[in-house]
């Protein structure tokens, strides 16, 4: 099977080292994607381990033959199940590099993208059975514009879903020029391309139940981290990231902070780098789809 090689990861010198990668530890990549992380991390394991997760059959195409490597064709949400079954009780560190995989962008069948007139599949595991165009069919307007609202960020969220319920009625909504075409009415002059990125970005959370599932792996993550285990997660946008930033501050997502009777935060990590890292210009110029990766790290306490 050829090799795909099909990501350039963010921030990969940077993320590498947040992991303080041990040659006798057990790490986890839960979105192995082009394998680019997991091969640098391959590289500095001796008598260590590495248990790879992604729910994209393609990826398999990408896998190093590797004896320190174990694979895994799943969703990241089933982390701990995993680990459990390989008798593996603790974790010395965690990657998810949280972005859509360039492969996955790049195939216009699979739907993720407004820039080819594709079908709106969207699936990441492409063994779901529920698709873009089956939530414009089947969503109520509520529903609609609770999707765009909370996955989209779209201030016209309520006016967007009730165009496309009209419109449904006439003609089915099934490939990326149809969505254009009905919403097309709302996107601001100028910022044309950042709206329909808004819009598919939320149809394709909703396809996938990313948020659902992120707070379910991060939850699990937690768990089997050992003392000192690190906690090493890329963001691509302002709602996973947030998400993140509050649980690694806090240890809830609603970043909702306890104090002890001293004052003292009661969290269960030590925030490394508290703002962030973001990519440097020249990362940004020798891959553009970099410019919205935000690196958070955290070491359990």
């Amino acid at each position: 099977m050829k090799e795909l090689y099909y990501h350039i990861p963010a921030l990969l010198d940077e993320t590498i080292r947040a992991l303080k990668i041990k040659p006798d530890g057990i790490y986890v990549d839960v979105t192995f994607g082009g394998g680019g992380h997991s091969r640098e991390i391959l590289r500095r394991l001796k008598t260590g381990k590495l248990i790879a997760f992604d729910q994209d059959e393609d990826v398999k195409a990408n896998l190093p033959e590797d004896s320190k490597l174990i694979f895994l064709n799943q969703n990241f949400r089933f982390l701990k199940n995993n680990l459990k079954f390989l008798g593996i009780q603790s974790i010395d560190g965690l990657v998810a590099d949280l972005g859509v995989s360039f492969h996955q962008f790049d195939e216009p069948e699979r739907g993720f993208t407004f820039r080819n007139d594709a079908a709106l599949d969207m699936r990441m595991n492409k063994k779901s059975k529920v698709t873009a165009a089956d939530l414009l069919r089947s969503l109520s307007e509520k529903d609609l514009a609770n999707l765009f609202s909370e996955y989209g960020e779209l201030i016209n969220a309520k006016k967007i879903a009730h165009e496309i319920v009209t419109a449904r009625t006439v003609m089915p909504i099934l490939k990326a020029s149809d969505i254009i075409n009905v919403v097309g009415k709302f996107a601001p002059a100028r910022l044309e391309n950042k709206f329909y990125a808004k819009v598919f970005q939320a149809l394709r959370i909703a396809v996938n139940h990313e948020i659902e599932y992120l707070k379910e792996m991060l939850q699990q993550a937690l768990e089997v981290l050992k003392k000192d285990g690190r906690l090493v997660v890329i963001t691509y946008h302002s709602l996973e990231d947030r998400l993140v930033k509050n649980f690694m501050k806090t240890g809830n997502f609603q970043g909702e902070e306890q104090r002890d009777f001293y004052g003292n935060l009661i969290t269960p990590f030590r925030l490394i780098e508290k703002k962030g890292i973001v990519p440097t210009k020249e990362e940004i110029d020798e891959n553009s789809r970099a410019r919205s990766a935000r690196l958070r790290v955290a070491e359990k306490i």
